[in-house]
């Protein structure tokens, strides 16, 4: 059987993920073991922040697409409940769009007056 060497395929594997952890501070950006742990845990954080994100252009396309039948768009929506200090969240407002069409729709013609 023939001898393998795989210093090369292992280096090239650590310098991957030493790049990607370029920019961070100290031994976190040097240091393969350091940066393993630090891209992955940059990896969950911004996963988490996308998802966030994800979900509000959800509930916010929810919402206009059910104003618009009531003659009036989501950032007019938004901006007279905020003038009337209606407090009440997007999530909040596309879930009442979904399940409670008459209670979304009271909810409109109060902020609208």
């Amino acid at each position: 059987m023939t001898r393998v060497k795989r210093g090369v395929t292992a280096h090239r594997r650590h310098q991957k993920m030493v790049k990607a952890a370029k920019g961070y501070r100290g031994k976190r950006s040097t240091n393969f073991r350091q940066a393993k742990n630090a891209v992955m845990k940059a990896g969950l954080h911004s996963y988490r922040k996308l998802r966030k994100r994800e979900f509000r252009r959800l509930w916010i396309v929810r919402i206009n697409a059910a104003c618009r039948p009531l003659g009036v768009t989501y950032s007019r929506l938004i901006d007279a409940m905020t003038k009337k200090d209606m407090l009440i969240n997007r999530k909040m407002l596309s879930e009442l769009a979904i399940s409670n069409p008459e209670t979304f729709k009271a909810i409109v013609d109060e902020a609208m007056k």
